[in-house]
C-alpha cells in the first residue's frame, strides 16, 4: 500500500518469468556448491568422524555464506536501484510517471521495492541453506537471525541510495559511478572514525554502523573477550541504525523529487521553442559556430563534448581523495610486515583496493557509453551513417580510456612509489603494470560487449557489473579457501573443480548470450581455471606465471569480444539479414 502501483505491477509480472525462478534456484545451488568446495578444501575426501571438526566446518560455511551474501545484497541492491530509476530517465518515461497523479511517495517507494524485490527474495530463499550450517554445529540461530537481519537493512539502505542519486542525477554512468564510490566513502569515514576514537565507546558505536563490521562482530561474538559491544549490541545497532539512514534518505528523496525531474534542459528547449522570430535568428546564428571534428567522429564526440554530464569531475575528484586518505591510512601509518587478511601486505593492500575499484568505473563508463546511445535512439542513427564499426568501437573504447585516465594513472602511480621505495623490484612492476593493463581492456571490452549482447540497458549493465563482481568474489573465495587450506596444488584443483566448472558455465552464458561462438566458448571454459592458477602462483610468490596466465586468460576473451564487434554492425548487435528478414 505503501509503494503503490509500481511495485504492485512489479510483484504481479516478476513471477511469471521463468527467469525469476532460475535466479532464486541458482543462488541456492551456487550456495551449496560453494559448501561442497569448502568441504573439498578443507576435508579433502577423507571421512570425517570427529564432531568438533564437524562443528568448526560448519562456523566456516557460516562465515563464508554471511560475508558473500553481505556483498551481494549491497552491491545488486546499489545497482538495480540505481539502474531501474536510470533507465527510466534515459528512455524519457520518467516525464511520463511524474504526468499522472502518482505521489512522490508512489514514484520513490515504488522504484525502490521493485528493484529490492528479487534481493529480498534471494534472501528467503538462502535462509533454509544457512540453516543447514546450525545442523553442522558452531552456529546458534541467534547469529543466523542477526546475519539475515544486517543484509536485509544494508539491501534497503544501499537500495534508497542508489534510488536518490538515481532521481537526482541525469547521466546513468553519473548515477553508477556516484552510487558506488558514495558507499566507499561511507565506510571509509566509519573506520576513519573508528580509528581516531578507539576508546571512545560512542566511536565503536559509530564504527558498527558499518555492516562489514557488525557482520564481524556477529560472525566471531568472542573475539573481544567481553571488552567490545556484545553480539545482539552490535547487531542492533547496525539494523537500526540502517534503516533511520534509509527513512532520512527516502524522506530527501520524496522531497526533493520534482525539483531535480524533469531535468533543465526540458525547460530550456520549451523555452527555445517558444521564442519568437529575431531570437530564432540570434539562436542560428549563435549555433552557426561550429567546431572541427575529427577524422573519428565518434571519438571526438567521446572527449570534446560533455557526453557524460557536466559533473563527471567531481567523480574523478572523489576518487582522488579516496586514494589519497587509503594511502595516507594504510601505506604510512601501518606496519608493512604485516598481511591484511593473511594474504597482502597493507602497500598491496591499497593498490588493490584502488585497481578494483578503477576496473568497476571503467566497466560501468564502458557500459553505459552504448547504453546510452541506445536508449536516446542515436544508435539507429550512427548505423545508417558512413561510420564503420571499427570507427565505433574504437571510437568508444578510446573515450572510455580518456574519460577514466585519473582511475588507469593512480594505481599505477602507487605501483611506482612502491617501485621507488623498494617494496617492488624492476621486474614485478613491469608484470604488474602490464596485468592490470591487461584487465582494463578486457573489463572495458566486456562493457561493450555487454552492451550489444542485450538490447535491455538495465539488464545489459547488471550482466557487465555483475560478470565483474562475481569475478572478483571469486577471487576472494579462492584466496579464503586456499589459506585455509594450505595443500598441494593438484588436491586444491580438485577440490575447486565444481566450483570452476560452474564458474565456466556461467561465463559461457553471459558471454554467448546473443552471440555464440567457439572462441567465446573458449575464453569461458579457460578463463575461470587460469584465474585460479594466477591466485594460486600469487600465493606461492610466483610473478612471471602469474602475468602470463592474466595476459593469456583475458587477454583471449577480449580478442574473442572485440573481432565479432568491429567486423560488422550486424553482427555486432546480435541480428543478422535473415532476422530482419
Amino acid at each position: 500500500m505503501l509503494a503503490g502501483p509500481i511495485f504492485t505491477r512489479e510483484a504481479l509480472t516478476s513471477p511469471r518469468q521463468l527467469r525469476h525462478y532460475l535466479i532464486r534456484s541458482g543462488y541456492v545451488a551456487a550456495l551449496f556448491v560453494l559448501m561442497y568446495t569448502a568441504s573439498q578444501a578443507t576435508f579433502g575426501w577423507q571421512q570425517v568422524r570427529n564432531i568438533g571438526d564437524i562443528a568448526r566446518f560448519g562456523s566456516l560455511v557460516f562465515q563464508m555464506f554471511s560475508l558473500v551474501q553481505l556483498l551481494l545484497v549491497l552491491f545488486f541492491a546499489l545497482l538495480f536501484a540505481a539502474g531501474n530509476v536510470a533507465q527510466e530517465k534515459d528512455r524519457k518515461t520518467l516525464i511520463l510517471l511524474l504526468m499522472t497523479d502518482l505521489s512522490d511517495r508512489e514514484l520513490v517507494l515504488g522504484k525502490l521495492c521493485s528493484s529490492l524485490l528479487i534481493v529480498g527474495v534471494l534472501l528467503m530463499a538462502s535462509l533454509p541453506v544457512f540453516c543447514m550450517a546450525h545442523l553442522l554445529g558452531g552456529v546458534t540461530l541467534n547469529q543466523i537471525a542477526w546475519s539475515w537481519g544486517i543484509c536485509a537493512t544494508t539491501a534497503v539502505a544501499a537500495g534508497s541510495w542508489g534510488t536518490f542519486v538515481a532521481y537526482w542525477r541525469d547521466k546513468t554512468f553519473q548515477t553508477l559511478a556516484i552510487s558506488v564510490l558514495g558507499v566507499v566513502i561511507f565506510i571509509g569515514l566509519l573506520e576513519l572514525v573508528s580509528a581516531l576514537g578507539a576508546t571512545s565507546n560512542t566511536a565503536q558505536y559509530v564504527a558498527l554502523l558499518n555492516p562489514f563490521r557488525a557482520l564481524l562482530n556477529v560472525l566471531a561474538p568472542l573475539s573481544d573477550k567481553g571488552l567490545g559491544p556484545s553480539l545482539q549490541q552490535a547487531a542492533l545497532t547496525n539494523v537500526a541504525g540502517m534503516l533511520a539512514l534509509a527513512v532520512l534518505i527516502n524522506f530527501a528523496t520524496v522531497f526533493r523529487l520534482r525539483i531535480w525531474n524533469p531535468p533543465r534542459a526540458i525547460y530550456q528547449a520549451a523555452t527555445e521553442t517558444e521564442k519568437g522570430d529575431a531570437d530564432q535568428a540570434e539562436t542560428a546564428v549563435r549555433r552557426a559556430k561550429t567546431r572541427n571534428v575529427w577524422h573519428n567522429p565518434v571519438v571526438w564526440r567521446e572527449i570534446c563534448t560533455r557526453a557524460y554530464g557536466r559533473k563527471i569531475f567531481v567523480i574523478k575528484f572523489v576518487y582522488l581523495a579516496i586514494a589519497f586518505f587509503l594511502w595516507w591510512a594504510v601505506v604510512r601509518n601501518a606496519d608493512q610486515g604485516s598481511q591484511v587478511l593473511g594474504m597482502v601486505s597493507p602497500a598491496g593492500f591499497v593498490f588493490l583496493g584502488l585497481s578494483l575499484l578503477s576496473l568497476v568505473l571503467i566497466n560501468a563508463q564502458a557500459v553505459t557509453a552504448l547504453t546510452s546511445e541506445r536508449d536516446a535512439k542515436t544508435l539507429e542513427l550512427l548505423m545508417v551513417t558512413e561510420i564503420t564499426a571499427k570507427e565505433f568501437i574504437f571510437g568508444k573504447i578510446g573515450g572510455v580510456y580518456y574519460n577514466t585516465k585519473e582511475l588507469l594513472l593512480v594505481p599505477l602511480l602507487i605501483a611506482g612509489y612502491l617501485l621507488g621505495i623498494g617494496v617492488l623490484n624492476g621486474e614485478q612492476f613491469a608484470y604488474l603494470f602490464i596485468g592490470f593493463l591487461a584487465l582494463t581492456i578486457f573489463v572495458s571490452m566486456l562493457g561493450l560487449h555487454s552492451s550489444l549482447s542485450f538490447e535491455n540497458s538495465r539488464s545489459a549493465i547488471a550482466n557487465s557489473l555483475g560478470t565483474i563482481f562475481f569475478l572478483f568474489i571469486g577471487v576472494f573465495i579462492f584466496m579464503m579457501l586456499l589459506v585455509e587450506a594450505r595443500s598441494s596444488f593438484f588436491l586444491q584443483f580438485q577440490s575447486f573443480v565444481l566450483f570452476i566448472g560452474v564458474g565456466s558455465i556461467a561465463l559461457y552464458a553471459s558471454l554467448t548470450h546473443k552471440n555464440p561462438s567457439v572462441a567465446l566458448t573458449i575464453a569461458a571454459g579457460a578463463l575461470p581455471f587460469l584465474t585460479f592458477y594466477s591466485i594460486t602462483e600469487f600465493l606461492l610468490e610466483g610473478t612471471l606465471g602469474v602475468c602470463f596466465a592474466i595476459c593469456v586468460g583475458y587477454g583471449f576473451a577480449t580478442v574473442a569480444m572485440l573481432i565479432p564487434a568491429i567486423s560488422e554492425f550486424d553482427v555486432a548487435l546480435g541480428r543478422t539479414t535473415m532476422d530482419q528478414n
